[in-house]
């Protein structure tokens, strides 16, 4: 296991990250011992829990998390991308729930992996190739079927970059699935979600490939009224969605929570 505090001289962990022209930084959270927050430009990033990388605060990546619980049996590693890097949560996550994971993380800002890195130490174990760049550039990287897992989690609503948000990309990332393998996507969106229902049309035509494809979205029940601003995370499959993986994710939570799959997430798409 990691140690319980970033490697620093007593003062927070600062760097200027020169592609974006904003700091980052590194401060305690105040609540949970061994737990760090990550935020950029003073807006809050990531968080991690060193002490306990099994433990996940923000509820959309405990969503994600949530699936990935799901996509094979306990404790089996699996082979995951991670498409934006933050302060690598989920690949701590992946290590804990899944011992010697093959994972893969791109970031497009060196500054700011490197950073994370240095002051926030992987747990031990951990491995994990790092590819500065950005995300779809480093998708021609691998072969196809070589994730189980892949996560994209680069958007900020209207400015999310384009070229992410396309069936073309998509169906660039479904050739990578392996035939038991999901992509998991964070959309973060304005009220109306007008983004999000677009890349919910998007994600099902760059899956038109594969005919057994199955979607989903989950969120706060609040989430789908469109009436709030907040995340929502999409996920589509390379086979039948599993209704008992519903019956899981609802359970499991954050609550309230929702899961739309099938002609309730139709709706949801088309409605804007």
């Amino acid at each position: 296991m990691a140690a319980h505090s970033p490697r620093n001289d007593g003062r927070t962990p600062s760097r200027l990250l020169r592609g974006i022209g904003a700091h980052a930084t590194i401060t305690e959270d105040g609540f949970s011992p061994g737990a760090w927050v990550l935020s950029i430009g003073g807006a809050e990033q990531s968080h991690v829990n060193l002490a306990h990388p099994e433990e996940i605060f923000y509820e959309y990546l405990r969503r994600i998390g949530n699936v990935l619980d799901l996509v094979a049996p306990a404790g089996q590693p699996l082979r995951a991308l991670h498409l934006g890097a933050g302060a690598l949560t989920l690949t701590r996550y992946l290590q804990a729930t899944r011992p010697g994971s093959e994972q893969h993380a791109v970031e497009l800002e060196r500054e700011l992996l490197d950073f994370v890195l240095a002051h926030l130490p992987l747990p031990e174990g951990t491995v994990l190739e790092t590819v500065i760049g950005d995300a779809r550039d480093a998708l021609s990287r691998y072969e196809p079927g070589s994730f189980d897992a892949i996560v994209l989690d680069v958007f900020a609503g209207a400015d999310a970059p384009e070229h992410l948000t396309t069936p073309e990309f998509y169906a660039e990332a479904a050739a990578l699935l392996s035939p038991t393998g999901v992509l998991l996507v964070n959309v973060g969106d304005d009220p109306g979600l007008a983004f999000c229902r677009r890349q919910v049309r998007a994600l099902q035509e760059g899956f038109a490939g594969i005919p057994s494809a199955g979607f989903a979205a989950l969120g706060p029940k609040s989430m789908f009224t469109g009436r709030f601003p907040g995340n929502i995370v999409l996920a589509a499959t390379a086979f039948p969605w599993p209704e008992d993986w519903t019956e899981q994710l609802l359970a499991t939570g954050p609550h309230p929570a929702d899961v739309l799959t099938g002609e309730r997430l139709d709706v949801f798409a088309s409605a804007g």
